[in-house]
């Protein structure tokens, strides 16, 4: 995939997302089915009782309660969405789109997550970069997705794009990003004989010295 110009990440709605995302939404964005997949594979590749940063996080982190990390981190854009998460030990309210800096030291992080938000993106190359940043060698960056959104708030190329075209899009974030190992695209929607919300994973690791 060529490089992608600027206006493939705007919006139809460009007003400040602090004035969007200012309303808590206490509602989950995928069904059950979907919900229990993204905690199963979190359960799968995320390390044990290693320190976790919930990327674009919410009240609800995903992770099943079998998986005990030693800590998990949240950083969101609702403060009452992020206090009400109680998986977080600590969490912090930043707009990745107005900085895409994470607010964290280097190899802080044994795992990230980044579940059903990654289509807000504006500056999602500089996020992955700043992802790799922050995590120790050898850890996984997750991203889970489905086709549900705030259409007026996700970039253009992600409106713009089918499922397949999603993963692709996910897996060329991680690709231009750099450093990472073993980047794999996995195709997760519950196999349960009746209509649930898609779900597909992309994810990689920081590659080790």
């Amino acid at each position: 995939m060529a490089e992608m110009p600027p206006h493939f990440f705007a919006r139809i709605d460009d007003s400040p997302d602090e004035i969007f995302y200012s309303t808590p939404r206490f509602v989950q964005h995928i069904d059950e089915p979907a919900i229990a997949a993204v905690g199963a594979l979190y359960a799968e590749l995320l390390p044990p009782n290693g320190e976790i940063l919930d990327l674009q996080s919410s009240w609800v982190s995903h992770l099943p309660e079998s998986y005990r990390p030693r800590r998990v981190v949240g950083l969101g854009m609702n403060a009452e969405e992020l206090a009400a998460n109680p998986r977080l030990a600590a969490w912090v309210v930043h707009n990745l789109n107005a900085d895409p800096t994470l607010p964290y030291p280097d190899a802080t992080f044994d795992g990230c997550i980044d579940t059903v938000s990654i289509q807000y993106l504006q500056h999602p190359v500089a996020v992955f970069r700043e992802v790799w940043r922050v995590l120790r060698p050898g850890a996984p960056f997750i991203v889970t997705f489905s086709n549900r959104c705030f259409p007026t708030k996700a970039v253009a190329a992600w409106r713009a794009l089918d499922d397949a075209g999603h993963v692709q899009l996910v897996a060329y974030y991680f690709a231009e990003s750099g450093g990472w190992e073993e980047i794999t695209a996995r195709d997760c929607t519950p196999a349960i004989g009746e209509r649930t919300d898609p779900l597909y994973a992309v994810y990689a690791w920081k590659a080790k010295p």
